[in-house]
């Protein structure tokens, strides 16, 4: 049977090495025009647009090449993907706009207690690899509710698989449409909102047409541009500090100064006494947040839809696990490098400082991000001088330099703006925004396909219309698709939450509602329907009500929990006293009274003192406790069922699900 794209046929699988080779060569070849057209007085804009739209046009390319009509195709790439390229992919479809974005400028931020999210993230595929992404192959599914209904029969499982998806995926993917926005609105020069769309353009020109099939060699291509885009700034920084173009080697280096730095500014009253030093530990989480946080990092990770499709690509169980490895090793080419991308990037910030900048003096970075709100210097934007030094005049006693207390950078333009920082030209900038754009469009693409093939698939296909023809079920999911993706967008253009909180909140969602039954499912034959049914319903309710509760409702929170919370003696104090006076305001100054209220008990609002960001260690223990406790007090699963929990975890076999429309043509 002919092929619709040459991304489905056995040529094309057997040329992959080659195609892609081409295809890096050319980036490389494209990176080298723009840095010439910049050494001929070509502006900078031009060499923005270039990187921004001529990527997005290559992706845009591969994604309606890779179109098709086929429920198999577009589900799950035909099961054709090599284990190499499909951890290639996943690598993409995991380093999110938050990761490229907002990992190294966490860890600008955290220092030591950062390596929270870098321990969890990585962590997390040591979970899939052993635990999930084989035994899923094995069964088969089209997506994650897929495997639930199967396993656990009936509709409400699936429902609630379904419902789990969208809450989790739904705030990651607008946390990618976010970066998206950022990106474009720094390099292209437009309005955030206006940019959000045009991002949203590419996202839906790399995944509408051919699903999972376009999206898994658009991944591949994109994460060949953001690995070169994030090492690139930080090699050409090692080897202008140190003499040896390996950041990860002189890292240590880089720490050293930075601490020495750390120390000078102080001195100089450049930097407050009570700053919190780059190497220290929990100096930001205190032990237990900081282990919690990596638990539900990794136990997130083996939970999010998005990357547990990519292992139902793979040609075979074997494929599956090798798939894992790379998935984890090129995953590893960037999370190894995103400490030392913090610490350079912070040593140039501190060198800045402690070189005694007048504020009339102050580089052109610090106003390039200011005018976006991103930068900040004595409580206002950075937008130009004049506003710095009035800012800064108001201060008593200022002495008209920059200061580290009185400097705020978002954390989510460290990496977009570390090359202006150095000094580098400026194609090595837009080539940073083109890996940016890459990691975020990547990521969007697979969590929009998660959410529409969770809503056409388990939704429309099995529940609503199960005699739906394949063209009819096709046209559902990228209609679902688009409807979805303009949701996202134009949730991302309120400017919801920084993007990183956006993410750690959906890996705990994941972690809550679907970790349990998941991995029960596969590990334990007496899990029946209704445990699996209290267990997500339990865990999944104590984390929304967790992290609902101490964000949104902390003061009623606070007063109905605070005999959990570790809140001090003077906190809870003040506590009442804001209370007292948010009570006895009338007026505009009750509104401002309350939000001084609500953020003091944001402060203190928990149980045992754990984050919200952290909520999954709640609904995990609940989520596995109800399964076993249910499922122990109702019948046991049929025969048919646990026999099939038992071919799940023998690699050998067919596949033990199969859907009628799905056959693909022999190749």
């Amino acid at each position: 049977m002919a092929q619709q794209a040459p991304a489905g046929g056995g040529d094309f699988i057997s040329n992959l090495g080659r195609i892609y080779g081409f295809y890096t060569g050319g980036f490389f070849g494209f990176v080298l025009v723009l840095a010439l057209l910049e050494q001929m007085g070509v502006p900078n804009r031009w060499i923005g647009y270039g990187f921004v739209f001529l990527t997005i046009a290559v992706y845009a390319v591969i994604g309606i090449l890779s179109r098709t009509s086929e429920v198999g195709e577009y589900y799950v790439a035909g099961r054709r993907v090599p284990s190499f390229y499909n951890g290639m992919a996943t690598g993409a479809d995991w380093m999110s706009g938050a990761s490229f974005v907002g990992m190294a400028g966490t860890l600008f931020l955290l220092g030591y207690d950062g390596l929270s999210f870098v321990l969890g993230w990585t962590g997390g595929y040591v979970l899939v690899a052993v635990l999930i992404a084989p035994f899923l192959r094995k069964f088969g599914a089209y997506t994650v509710p897929d495997f639930f209904s199967e396993r656990y029969g009936g509709s409400t499982a699936r429902v609630l698989a379904v419902l789990v998806l969208m809450a989790c995926s739904f705030t990651y993917v607008t946390a990618q449409i976010f970066a998206t926005g950022i990106i474009a609105s720094r390099f292209l020069d437009m309005d955030f909102t206006v940019a959000v769309y045009v991002g949203l353009v590419g996202i839906l020109l790399c995944s509408m047409l051919g699903g999972m099939k376009a999206v898994t060699w658009t991944q591949v291509a994109q994460y060949i541009v953001l690995i070169v885009a994030y090492l690139i700034p930080i090699v050409i920084l090692s080897a202008k500090k140190f003499g040896i173009p390996l950041p990860q080697l002189t890292y240590g280096q880089a720490l050293q100064e930075i601490t020495n730095l750390e120390q000078s500014m102080q001195q100089k009253g450049l930097a407050a006494q009570n700053l919190k030093p780059h190497v220290q530990p929990f100096t930001n989480y205190d032990p237990l947040n900081y282990f919690a946080l990596i638990l539900c990092l990794m136990v997130g990770t083996a939970s999010l839809p998005h990357i547990l499709m990519r292992y139902f690509t793979t040609p075979s169980v074997r494929e599956a696990r090798g798939s894992v490895a790379w998935s984890l090793f090129f995953i590893f080419l960037l999370y190894f490098s995103a400490p030392a991308y913090a610490a350079f990037s912070k040593l140039e910030v501190y060198t800045l400082i402690n070189n005694s900048t007048q504020l009339s003096a102050l580089p052109a970075w610090i106003f390039t991000y200011g005018k976006l709100g991103l930068v900040k210097i004595c409580g206002v934007d950075a937008a130009t001088t004049q506003a710095v030094v009035e800012a800064c005049g108001r201060i008593a006693g200022h002495p008209g330099l920059l200061r580290l207390q009185d400097l705020a950078i978002n954390t989510d333009v460290i990496v977009l703006s570390t090359p202006e920082i150095a000094g580098m030209p400026y194609v090595i900038a837009g080539l940073v925004a083109a890996g940016g754009l890459a990691a975020a469009l990547s990521t969007a693409d697979g969590l929009l396909l998660a959410i529409a093939n969770a809503l056409s698939h388990d939704i429309y296909y099995k529940m609503i219309n199960p005699n739906a023809p394949t063209r009819q079920r096709l046209i559902v999911a990228r209609v679902i698709l688009l409807i979805v993706a303009v949701l996202a967008a134009y949730t991302a253009s309120t400017r919801p939450a920084d993007i990183l909180s956006m993410v750690a909140w959906a890996f705990s969602l994941a972690a809550a509602g679907i970790f349990p039954a998941l991995t029960l499912g596969i590990w334990w034959k007496r899990a029946n329907t209704q445990g699996c049914i209290a267990g997500m319903v339990l865990g999944f309710g104590i984390c929304v009500y967790y992290l609902v509760g101490t964000r949104y409702f902390a003061v009623t929170f606070y007063e109905m929990w605070g005999w959990l919370s570790t809140a001090s003696p003077v906190a809870h104090d003040r506590f009442v006293e804001l209370k007292n006076a948010w009570m006895a305001a009338s007026g505009p100054a009750k509104d401002v009274a309350w939000r001084a209220l609500d953020t003091h008990a944001q402060g203190i609002a928990s149980w045992f003192g754990v984050r919200n960001i952290s909520a999954a260690l709640f609904g995990l223990p609940v989520g596995f406790a109800a399964i076993y406790i249910v499922s122990m007090m109702t019948p046991a699963p049929s025969q048919q069922v646990m026999d099939m929990v038992d071919a799940t975890r023998r690699p050998r076999g067919d596949t033990i699900m199969r859907d009628k429309d799905a056959e693909l043509p022999a190749h």
